[in-house]
């Protein structure tokens, strides 16, 4: 033991002396060149611009942008895909530049590249941290292939608002899951070692508190205590911080009413003096110029702001490239803050190898082996399968017998535009798999499938026009509703089981795309209830960007598979999981709420001074006339085509001190009759503290498969920290006291026990 002990010291302190010679070596490099610079090309290297062709998240196209490559004021591009056109920009920077300095090109690599995978929000219902690593990996082996070094990814934004059209790109409402996840994306995409041509650099965002938008209308304004801001909306930035990431992205929003990208206290204070971080930060799409209409000043003042905040890069604005050298003769800002944008920038370029060759992810073979690869296209179809939650399953509707007749209706049942979901920015929706397809693609020979479309994702002509900014994802059919319903029904007649895939289209979500309502569209509802009258078993397969009140849903299916947007392959993936050749496990990472005066709804609030112990209406407790307290769904929820019972809880000790551990352990038994998988989740309780604390919080998850009737002993140990929290001096601290542990299938469904922490 002390021999391994020993080679393991040796082995760490050649690690940190490798990375301090590293750093050294980086230094000299990147001083001697900063001493080559003018002062306009070291500005240059904070602009970062988009020539426009793809999908650009903002009204404002760069111009000129070959010829202020040629004269160094560029530090990067985005927007720019293919392996092609990345070489071709990456020559302009390198032979026609005076300092031949090499460019960063980034792109929104949010949920695969050009093999498209679930939407982020799906793949966290997964609750499989190596799975979805292994999506990060794969999207930046396929991203690098084709010119890339940079992705704007992952979003970790906490969003408890499902009326927020990003909350799509987020993994939920809890800290805990959103770090577990901010953690395998950053390691996915970075590996370990940018210097490798098949890793990326990435870039968390939006930092921060974006997710919790007022009203969950984008792009407005936060306002939230620190104490929340502590304990459960930073934490997932933190954890990408600490797992590495290279550069981060200020968001749109105010936090203490200034805007982020302006924001000192949290893009130096809290960002570089607190947590250390060491990489760059890049602005959001124009949020530089943005902060005048948010009365900060004129381009002038809001770029030596955002500069003196602590931004390195400015994104598509222009605002440094045009103001900053007025603002240093001015006395505005320092020559040491731009030297400092400048020199961060140059350190991600030199830790991604860019200094050495240049075009070292400009691979053609690479490319033909690696984009849209059988290894990219199997990881689709399986991390879609993984993603799905099953909400509702009576008397075993599901999964479908292999033969008879179905019924497959509905506007997104052979619909290849919406499978994709929002932000495949490089993923080519003529490649999907749309529903239909995928039943047949079973090759179930004793299946016959029967196909109506039903009803159009919505029949509102000017909120289709909204929804179709990027191309048409609402198609608006030549008949008549009536029609159509006509079509619906009299196929559902010659069916044994009907097969409703209604839901949201993929731009219904996403950026720029909040709303007031969360339910289906009224019309694809009108749909569902008139196949709800032929007494038909009635499956739905529902597809959304975010949690959706499915008040009638739940109350009239037979079964229903929640789908999100489930990318590439999905269609094969649901027709996996309705056939049963795949057994679902997904879990939810939102709370569903039963209506959207309910918003926000999560499962970890604080305990009110007149909480309400049930749903049953008490006068003069805190609830609502018209609706109860609890959510219409609760988070961590998922059915499986199996079943799982939890024992009691033992646990090793009744009591834990600020040295030690206590292990909670649960007998878990499939009870069921098919293979699967269960996520089983560890809760805990502070019972008394120095402010209020939550009714719940996630502390541990595992998710392990089960062969049918088969018991695991399942453990989670319990120290010290992760019983602490930060308190209202923002410290963190951990009190003595009673605790309360849970552990089940869900956070409503659990077993509970108490245990105690002493000094």
């Amino acid at each position: 033991m002390k021999r391994l002990l020993l080679g393991l010291i040796i082995i760490t302190s050649l690690q940190s002396t490798a990375q301090q010679s590293g750093d050294a070596k980086m230094k000299l490099y990147v001083d001697a060149l900063m001493k080559k610079m003018t002062l306009d090309e070291k500005i240059g290297q904070l602009n970062l611009l988009t020539p426009g062709g793809g999908v650009a998240t903002g009204a404002v196209v760069s111009k000129g942008v070959e010829e202020k490559i040629a004269k160094g004021q560029v530090g990067g591009l985005f927007g720019v895909i293919g392996e092609e056109k990345i070489r071709q920009a990456q020559e302009l920077a390198v032979n026609n530049s005076r300092l031949k300095i090499p460019l960063l090109f980034g792109s929104d690599v949010i949920h695969g590249y050009k093999t498209t995978f679930p939407i982020p929000l799906g793949l966290s219902c997964s609750w499989d941290m190596p799975m979805i690593e292994r999506s990060a990996r794969l999207a930046a082996t396929e991203a690098t292939a084709d010119g890339l070094n940079w992705a704007f990814s992952p979003m970790v934004d906490i969003a408890r608002d499902p009326r927020w059209g990003r909350i799509a790109e987020g993994a939920g409402e809890d800290p805990y899951l959103g770090s577990q996840v901010a953690k395998a994306m950053v390691v996915g995409y970075q590996n370990g070692d940018l210097s490798k041509d098949n890793t990326l650099l990435a870039c968390v965002k939006h930092f921060a508190l974006y997710g919790a938008a007022d009203g969950g209308r984008d792009y407005n304004t936060v306002d939230m205590s620190k104490v929340k801001m502590y304990n459960d909306y930073l934490p997932p930035y933190k954890a990408a911080v600490d797992a590495g990431v290279g550069s981060i992205m200020s968001s749109f929003n105010t936090i203490d009413n200034i805007p982020a990208t302006g924001n000192r206290w949290l893009l130096t204070d809290l960002l570089r003096k607190q947590w250390g971080f060491k990489g760059m930060v890049v602005s959001d799409y124009t949020s530089v110029n943005e902060m005048i209409d948010h009365g900060l000043g004129d381009l002038q003042a809001v770029s030596a702001l955002s500069l003196k905040a602590g931004l390195d890069m400015d994104m598509v604005g222009e605002g440094f490239l045009t103001t900053l050298k007025k603002s240093l003769g001015e006395g505005k800002v320092t020559q040491k803050e731009i030297d400092d944008a400048c020199r961060r920038i140059l350190e991600a370029k030199y830790k991604l190898g860019l200094f050495t060759d240049p075009f070292k992810y400009c691979n053609k073979e690479r490319a033909a082996k690696e984009i849209l690869s059988d290894e990219q296209k199997h990881a689709a179809r399986e991390f879609a399968t993984k993603s799905f939650v099953l909400l509702k399953n009576n008397q075993g509707t599901l999964p479908l017998k292999k033969s008879g007749t179905i019924a497959l209706i509905g506007p997104l049942a052979n619909n290849k535009a919406n499978m994709l979901g929002t932000w495949a920015v490089s993923g080519n929706r003529d490649l999907s798999i749309p529903v239909f397809d995928g039943m047949k693609n079973a090759g179930i020979k004793e299946v016959n499938i029967l196909y109506a479309k039903g009803a159009n994702i919505s029949d509102d002509t000017l909120f289709a026009k909204k929804v179709n900014v990027f191309g048409t994802r609402i198609d608006i059919d030549k008949r008549s509703a009536l029609e159509m319903m006509d079509e619906a029904v009299a196929v559902a007649k010659q069916s044994d089981v009907i097969v409703a895939v209604v839901g949201e289209a993929s731009e219904m979500s996403g950026e720029s795309a909040s709303r007031s309502s969360i339910t289906i569209p009224q019309n694809q509802k009108k749909l569902l209830k008139e196949l709800k009258k032929m007494g038909k078993p009635l499956v739905l397969v529902i597809m959304s960007g975010r949690p959706l009140d499915l008040n009638w849903e739940m109350e009239n299916a037979d079964a229903l598979l929640f789908v999100y947007h489930g990318g590439q392959e999905v269609g094969n993936a649901i027709a996996d999981v309705l056939y049963g050749d795949v057994n679902p496990s997904g879990k939810l990472t939102n709370s569903f709420p039963r209506n959207v005066g309910q918003i926000p709804v999560y499962y970890n609030h604080l305990k009110t001074g007149r909480p309400q112990a049930t749903d049953k209406f008490e006068k003069f407790r805190s609830n609502y006339l018209d609706v109860e307290n609890s959510p219409l769904i609760p988070f961590g929820y998922g059915l499986s085509y199996s079943s799982f019972s939890y024992s009691d809880i033992k646990l090793s000790a009744a009591s834990l001190n600020t040295t030690g551990k206590i292990k909670a352990t649960v007998t878990v038994t499939n009870t069921g009759n098919y293979d699967g998988e269960e996520v089983v989740q560890l809760y805990t309780r502070d019972m008394v503290g120095s402010i209020a604390r939550p009714v719940q919080e996630l502390k541990g998850f595992q998710k392990i498969m089960f062969k049918k009737g088969e018991s695991k002993e399942v453990s989670f140990t319990i120290g010290v920290e992760d019983l602490g929290f930060y308190n209202s001096d923002l410290k963190f601290v951990t009190e003595p006291g009673e605790f309360k542990l849970f552990i089940g299938g869900n956070s409503k469904d659990v077993k509970e026990t108490t245990f105690k922490l002493v000094k």
